[in-house]
């Protein structure tokens, strides 16, 4: 008996000796400052060289699988409102807590703007500014919704164009029924292929986070970011209120469930999504761990790629509101109520044009122009933005797993004991729970 058990003793021993993946994106991140200040104080060229080409060589792996992961995600999803029941209920109640927690982080962002003066005492100047190479406007986004043909949105990454041809496609394999069987799953395998390969990349994280962090301290060191201080600690300390504040309310008033297991299910998708900055990167980790936390998989499989293209509290919210200020003191304009709502309209109804890429230079533009400010005050971001970037993605993924949790606690399909068990152990394990086998069942009555 002894010799049988002796193997079984050391199994749990030699499978607990695995360096946590949250433990390399630390790792990352400290040796990531430590290469940009070294770059950056001993002016090693070759250093700083080497740093950005494996942040950029990171960046440029998520985004290639961008486009296609986003067309067959979409198309996907919503194939799959089939099997849930009460589908189109579902959907609204997701677009309607996407809208209210944007409100909230506009708010937010407003309150902490006009409280501060970001843009005061820094120094900068208008003349400081430049005019980006790309705009948003009401028109654009209108008709760039729609795409001239079908392969330019996915030569230029397009997401927004991508979006449209995925639902457009979705709707029509809905409609045609069973004789649509076969490509839908042609579908379902493309996209299984498209994770698993994304999932490749997600583990070289922890590189692209020396590469990524290494460029943003080479290129900026701590000056930059003191020129910026109150506008920088602003974006961080809104998102912060959002994300470990706003959002735990939520879930233990409006879920009534443990707001402290849910950061702990959904860590390893905002951890990623800090060092990635990129949400439609970081889907398929926040579709696992949405799952993880007891998101039935038919609507999880909805909600987080429509989620990923437009729901943005940390982009299209609480930073265009802050930047708008920021460069209104800047700018010495002066604004009321009137432009404070629109800040609050834009927020709400443009964030898709951010469409879950690095960056929001769109959607700030698009806020800018409707509040009648200079496009030349982007410029006066820009050097800052990768920083800011982080804090606002990772806002923006934790945002986008706690809506599915929320309407799934409403209706009544949100599986407590997975959302119990859930942990942040590595991203390459199984769930915790399987998701339900049945279609979820939602309940009639509102």
């Amino acid at each position: 008996m002894s010799a049988s058990a002796s193997p079984q003793a050391q199994a749990p021993a030699k499978a607990s000796f695995k360096f946590p993946f949250w433990a390399q994106i630390v790792a990352g991140l400290a040796l990531g400052v430590l290469f940009g200040w070294l770059a950056r104080s001993q002016d090693i060229s070759w250093l700083k060289t080497t740093l950005e080409q494996v942040g950029d060589i990171f960046i440029q792996l998520l985004k290639l699988a961008v486009a296609p992961l986003v067309f067959f995600a979409i198309l996907v999803s919503i194939t799959n409102l089939r099997k849930v029941n009460n589908a189109a209920r579902l959907a609204t109640r997701t677009l309607l807590w996407f809208m209210i927690t944007s409100l909230i982080a506009v708010a937010i962002g407003l309150a902490i703007g006009l409280l501060t003066d970001p843009g005061a005492g820094t120094g900068l100047t208008p003349a400081d500014g430049k005019e980006p190479k790309r705009h948003g406007s009401w028109i654009d986004f209108l008709t760039g919704i729609v795409p001239k043909d079908i392969i330019t949105p996915f030569t230029e990454l397009n997401v927004l164009q991508i979006v449209f041809l995925a639902a457009v496609a979705g709707i029509a394999a809905l409609q045609l029924g069973s004789k649509a069987q076969p490509v839908l799953n042609l579908a379902e395998s493309v996209l299984e292929l498209l994770q698993k390969a994304l999932w490749w990349v997600i583990r070289l994280a922890p590189i692209g986070t020396v590469g990524l962090i290494g460029t943003a301290i080479a290129s900026y060191g701590w000056d930059l970011i003191g020129k910026y201080a109150t506008f920088t600690a602003d974006i961080y300390i809104g998102c912060a209120l959002v994300m470990f504040g706003v959002y735990p309310l939520l879930l233990a008033t409006v879920a009534k469930v443990n707001p402290v297991q849910f950061f702990k299910g959904a860590w390893p998708a905002i951890q990623l999504a800090f060092v990635s900055r990129s949400s439609v990167g970081t889907m398929p980790v926040t579709q696992k761990v949405t799952e993880r936390l007891g998101v039935p998989k038919e609507y999880a499989s909805f909600a987080v790629p429509f989620g990923a293209t437009t729901k943005m509290d940390g982009c299209a919210a609480i930073y265009p509101a802050l930047a708008a200020i920021f460069i209104a003191n800047i700018f010495d304009v002066q604004l009321g109520i009137k432009e404070y709502l629109l800040i609050a309209f834009v927020s709400v109804v443009g964030s898709a044009a951010t469409a879950g890429l690095t960056g929001a230079t769109v959607m700030l533009t698009l806020t800018l122009s409707t509040l009648g400010l200079p496009l030349a005050g982007v410029g006066l971001l820009m050097a800052i933005d990768p920083i800011l970037d982080m804090m606002r993605t990772a806002t923006n993924v934790a945002g986008q797993a706690l809506v599915p949790v929320l309407v799934s606690a409403r209706e009544g399909i949100l599986d407590k004991e997975a959302y119990a068990a859930a942990s942040s152990s590595p991203l390459d394990e199984p769930a915790a729970a399987p998701a339900p086998a049945e279609p979820a069942k939602v309940p009639v009555a509102a």
